[in-house]
């Protein structure tokens, strides 16, 4: 098709261009469409000649025949027959419809001229005619205006007298016709009376109009103040105000400075606007809702308040109307009116406001900025709000989450730091474990209630800011638990300082400046942390959010599993400290009673040590405080029958038998000492210490254990004489009565126990054991004297 369709170009181009060669007086113009084929001369070779030649004036009839025979086939030579056959056909009609229609033009033409002819005939006599008239015209009318001169000329000049006479007459009747305006507040009329005098009060002014002047300035004067009065008036309309404005440019008033104190009392009126929270939180009221007991909003001030807009908002509308181009000082002052809202709204909310203050004073802000808006739109007031709203929304935010942060922090106060005497109220761990709880848990989901009806408000300043309210209580969520984290390791004297403190050996200093009441609480309360509270937060943050949260921050905001993972880590943490402060204060008695007396000159054993009482005490404390925090764990009491193997000591059994019935020889002494220590080889081996729970006994039992491995290092490092390894056994033997109900696998204790026994026998110069009998019969007057 597109084929066909440059084909049938060609051919009506070539179809126009032998219409207009034949039209055509001057040949040049058809060779001019063919360049190519004109610059031929007309006996060029053949083998310069091509087929286009035929639309030429230089056409060889003889030479366009041997070249198409040449260049076409029989079946060619045959297409080109019809093809020419076809144009001539064309070209034939084309010539009749052009001979046609320019036929019926030429008829026309001449019809034409023919009807010109016959009209033209006695125009020449009717011109002479007319010009003969004309000219006498002209001759009497040169006649007329040569007679009246000498009279137009003196009328001409009585008028011009006339009009001095007048203005000479309103110059000496102008303070006159000014009090009368003044009188009747037309001051437009008076201004225009001036301004036409002025010319002549410039001329004439100093001399034959000096009076006339005076009097009428006087008026001036009166006329300016009256109109100044009309611009600062409240109650005059603002079209009003604004004429006042232009008579008074047209007096060479400076305008410059109303313009100016106007802008001074509009700064003025937003000085004394009061934006206080009192006035801002009882603005609006909900009729819809009962009023509360506790508070008597006023709902005139709602009124007061909606009043001092309007009328700052009409002064603004009226300075815009009378002074042009004032838009940015105006745009300005509006933004200002926004910055004094918010700066109040900052201010209530260092004050812990509520949600629905906060959300009372964002109303009756946004009912200001729309009411600015149709004013000022030039202000662009609601986004500028909005960028303001947005820093009070996050920092409301922010503030909720510190305030929490407090309340727990104050609920940990009352065991925060160690008291100077070991005197614990009764339960005021417990105490204060539940206040932390309710404070954490109730406390976030208080806070959640307020972020809901942030986000569930309907005002548009809300509703823009809905997406990143919700991602900015995610991340409040997760900043406040790890600021909670940090808090927790600060309470612990695990901070960085302390870090390096206790890596510098200074551990022994905690006991004295941290509780360790506190470190436990704070061991199961990361726990509840982990288990119970971020669990059940995440389920409201889901709820809440409704899939809803932009992702400010490119991510999740909040991430529930990294902090479990902070709090587990924590939590176990806090449990080896607290363990690990108990502990070092036992070691602190038992470095006390071993460094004080001197063992070697030991005297014989009369009754169980007094270390063993402050021991005593010192494990029922730690007793205390971990039945108040701690959960029971399952009762499987480790017994001495249910240890693999012996647990019981070898070697103290072998070296009471053999001791009885030794003599002091030192040699023997020392063979049984080898004795001890090859059974010690073949002997199975009991698991000491094992992995730490959050249950009772498990901390309690790690204590104990821990306590004497301590006091066995510290057997080892002392020399005993027979007196003082007896009295050692004396202490041991009531401390294995005692600790059967205290700690939870008795196996391992009485294993460490013996162990003591062992490394005293191991120390000592004449390790000869108290009878048995002697042994009960101290202990039991021990007990009595206890009970």
């Amino acid at each position: 098709m597109e084929v066909e369709g440059v084909q049938l170009d060609d051919k009506a181009k070539r179809m126009r261009d032998l219409l207009s060669s034949f039209y055509s007086p001057d040949h040049s113009s058809s060779s001019t469409s063919s360049p190519s084929s004109a610059s031929l001369p007309r006996n060029t070779s053949s083998r310069f000649a091509t087929l286009d030649t035929i639309n030429t004036i230089s056409f060889d009839a003889d030479q366009y025949m041997n070249l198409l025979v040449q260049k076409s086939n029989l079946e060619g030579l045959l297409h080109k027959h019809v093809e020419m056959a076809a144009e001539i056909k064309n070209l034939d009609t084309d010539l009749q419809m052009l001979v046609y229609e320019n036929y019926n033009k030429f008829i026309s033409a001449t019809d034409t001229i023919k009807k010109m002819k016959n009209n033209i005939f006695g125009m020449e006599t009717n011109m002479e005619q007319l010009l003969e008239k004309i000219t006498s015209v002209q001759t009497r009318s040169d006649g007329v205006n040569t007679s009246l001169f000498e009279k137009r000329e003196h009328i001409e000049k009585l008028h011009r007298t006339r009009n001095l006479l007048r203005k000479v007459q309103f110059i000496y009747d102008l303070p006159t016709r000014l009090e009368k305006c003044i009188k009747s507040g037309t001051y437009a009329e008076a201004v225009k009376f001036y301004t036409g005098a002025m010319p002549i009060f410039k001329a004439y002014g100093e001399s034959s109009f000096q009076d006339c002047k005076r009097a009428s300035e006087e008026a001036v004067t009166i006329i300016i103040k009256n109109l100044q009065g009309k611009v600062f008036s409240d109650s005059e309309s603002i079209q009003a105000r604004a004429e006042a404005v232009m008579l008074l440019k047209q007096l060479d008033f400076p305008v410059e400075t109303l313009k100016v104190k106007l802008f001074e009392k509009l700064e003025q009126f937003l000085v004394d606007l009061h934006l206080e929270s009192k006035e801002l939180t009882n603005l609006s009221v909900d009729v819809n809702e009962p009023p509360n007991q506790g508070s008597d909003p006023d709902p005139s001030d709602a009124t007061i308040h909606e009043a001092s807009i309007r009328e700052f908002a009409e002064a603004v509308r009226a300075y815009k109307v009378i002074f042009l181009h004032s838009e940015p000082q105006l745009s300005k002052l509006a933004q200002d009116l926004v910055k004094k809202h918010f700066e109040a709204t900052h201010q209530q909310i260092t004050k812990q406001v509520c949600a629905a203050d906060l959300l009372t004073m964002l109303r009756v802000t946004w009912t200001d900025v729309l009411l600015m808006d149709e004013v000022l739109p030039e202000a662009s007031l609601p986004e500028f709000t909005l960028q303001y709203a947005r820093v009070a929304v996050k920092d409301y935010i922010s503030s909720a989450f510190g305030r929490l942060l407090v309340n727990i922090s104050d609920s940990l106060k009352k065991v925060q730091f160690a008291p100077k005497e070991d005197t614990v109220e009764e339960n005021s761990l417990e105490t204060a474990f539940e206040a932390s709880k309710r404070a954490v848990i109730q406390g976030s989901l208080d806070a959640l209630l307020d972020f809901q009806l942030l986000i569930d408000e309907k005002p548009e300043l809300l509703l823009k800011l809905r997406d990143l309210t919700i991602d900015w209580v995610q991340r409040g969520f997760q900043d406040f638990f790890t600021n909670l984290h940090g808090h927790f390791l600060l309470l612990c004297g695990k901070s960085n300082t302390s870090a390096a403190a206790a890596a510098a050996g200074q551990d022994v200093n905690l006991i004295d400046k941290i509780a360790a009441g506190l470190v436990l609480v704070l061991a199961q309360l990361t726990v509840y942390i982990e288990q119970i509270a971020i669990p059940r937060i995440t389920e409201e943050l889901a709820s809440f959010s409704g899939g809803g949260g932009g992702f400010e921050h490119h991510g999740p905001a909040f991430v529930p599993v990294e902090l479990c993972r902070i709090f587990r880590s924590s939590g176990e943490t806090f449990l080896h400290l607290y363990i690990k402060m108990r502990t070092l204060k036992i070691s602190l008695l038992l470095k006390k009673r071993f460094t004080a007396p001197n063992w070697f000159k030991h005297k014989e054993p009369r009754e169980v040590h007094m270390f063993v009482d402050l021991l005593l005490k010192e494990l029922e404390d730690i007793t205390s405080e971990v039945k108040q925090i701690l959960p029971q764990g399952i009762h499987n009491k480790h017994r001495r029958t249910n240890s693999n193997g012996s647990t019981a000591s070898s070697r103290s059994n072998t070296l009471r038998d053999d001791k009885l019935s030794r003599s002091n020889n030192a040699q023997k002494a020392r063979s049984q000492l080898l004795e001890s220590h090859l059974a010690k080889l073949f002997k199975q081996k009991m698991e000491i210490f094992t992995k730490i729970d959050h249950t009772q006994e498990s901390v309690i039992t790690t204590i104990v254990k821990l306590s004497l491995k301590s006091l066995q290092e510290f057997v080892r490092l002392q020399t005993f004489n027979r007196s003082g390894f007896q009295q050692i056994q004396l202490d041991i033997y009531f401390l294995k009565t005692c600790l059967k109900d205290v700690a939870e696998e008795e196996a391992a204790v009485d294993f460490l126990l013996d162990e003591v026994i062992v490394s005293t026998a191991e120390r000592c110069l004449d390790p000869i054991p108290l009878e048995p009998a002697v042994l009960e019969r101290l202990v039991q007057a021990k007990l009595a004297k206890t009970t």
